[in-house]
């Protein structure tokens, strides 16, 4: 591959909450880092979004692993991983405007087959 099709990884800070790399999802090696004033306020931000693929949560704090999956407004969350993580037999997909089901074996299965009823 040629250099000038690859773009670099790249960290912004300074962004603004109605930048599209700030509030819509970005398809590369981007990533957004920004300071706030407590772990609410980043699940309070990552909510602040019509998106919710995955999010990556880094901590060691049980309560905080617990407050991430009860209030976080997404599709997945991995704990001390990025939020690209995939095994095919998870429930795989997002929720808002990140997408509609889920993918995986078993979801598969589902959406290729055509459930039947019969009442006696």
């Amino acid at each position: 591959m040629h250099p000038r099709n690859v773009y670099a990884p790249t960290l912004l800070t300074g962004t603004k909450d109605t930048m599209k790399v700030s509030c819509a999802e970005v398809f590369g090696p981007v990533a957004v880092l920004e300071e706030v004033a407590d772990f609410s306020a980043a699940i309070a931000h990552v909510n602040n979004s019509t998106y919710g693929l995955q999010a990556g949560v880094f901590t060691d704090s049980v309560a905080h692993m617990k407050q991430a999956h009860d209030e976080l407004e997404v599709g997945g969350i991995i704990i001390g991983n990025v939020p690209g993580f995939r095994i095919d037999s998870m429930p795989y997909g997002g929720i808002k405007d990140s997408g509609l089901g889920r993918e995986g074996v078993k979801y598969a299965m589902e959406e290729m087959s055509e459930p039947r009823l019969m009442v006696y």
